[in-house]
């Protein structure tokens, strides 16, 4: 499994999102009280960007039309969204996040 460096892990807000492309994917990095999660930044339902959003519960809404992601599965959480968004592995290493987009096989 092949990671990339995106940030510093200070550039990500508290309880926020940081938008990136990680090889020509656009990736919400998110930071939810002590969690790091990555996933797709594009909402399923309607094609912008989901770390524009707000940070709650678990989950990352859409500010379009609200639909909510589950920030560990990526599943939505409400309608109108029924499709989930891909999630990726991410981890902190020397105060930098890195992502892994999927596996090296």
């Amino acid at each position: 499994m092949t990671y990339v460096r995106v940030c510093p892990f200070a550039d990500v807000p508290a309880d926020g999102a940081l938008g990136t492309e990680i090889e020509g994917t656009p990736v919400a990095i998110v930071r939810s009280g002590e969690d790091l999660f990555a996933l797709n930044d594009i909402c399923s339902h309607a094609e912008v960007s989901l770390s524009e959003g707000e940070i709650y519960n678990g989950t990352i809404e859409c500010w379009l039309h609200g639909s909510c992601f589950d920030l560990r599965t990526g599943k939505p959480t409400n309608p109108p969204a029924t499709q989930p968004v891909a999630i990726y592995k991410v981890k902190v290493e020397d105060g930098d996040v890195y992502v892994s987009l999927g596996s090296d096989d």
